[in-house]
């Protein structure tokens, strides 16, 4: 069983690899066209609703693999707390993802939808940074 949690443990990190590359593409779409903008927004809100679905795994699979190891409570602390954090943020990210969607469907200015965006995700990634740190150095007791 563990091996099997620790298969879907590495599927649910590559599901969240999107956060890491997402600053870059936000950054990159005020460039583009307006049909070009509405497709890589759209293209975003799906893409972060399926790293949503990674969080649930890494949440489920981590807490299998935390309840069995022998970890700090410091580092099961910090762990949940980035794991809520990215949850929180992601979630936070799809209001002004549609009404980004939405700006640029009515041909209307977008930049305050795309600021926050950008917010977001830098947030996000760093965020996964940070949770790379802590998995490749946990704290045990």
């Amino acid at each position: 069983m563990e091996s099997v949690s620790f298969l879907l443990h590495i599927i649910g990190t590559a599901a969240l690899g999107f956060y890491l590359i997402l600053p870059f593409i936000v950054g990159g779409t005020q460039k583009l066209s307006l049909g070009a903008q509405e497709g890589a927004v759209s293209t975003i809100h799906v893409a972060n609703r399926f790293a949503q679905y990674g969080l649930v795994l890494q949440l489920l699979t981590g807490g299998y693999m935390m309840s069995k190891g022998n970890y700090s409570v410091a580092w099961m602390i910090i762990v949940t707390v980035l794991l809520l954090a990215m949850f929180a943020i992601g979630g936070i990210m799809s209001k002004p993802l549609k009404n980004a969607l939405a700006g640029i469907r009515e041909k209307r200015e977008v930049k305050a939808e795309t600021a926050k965006l950008r917010t977001f995700s830098l947030l996000l990634a760093l965020l996964l940074l940070v949770m790379i740190y802590f998995m490749v150095f946990p704290l045990y007791k």
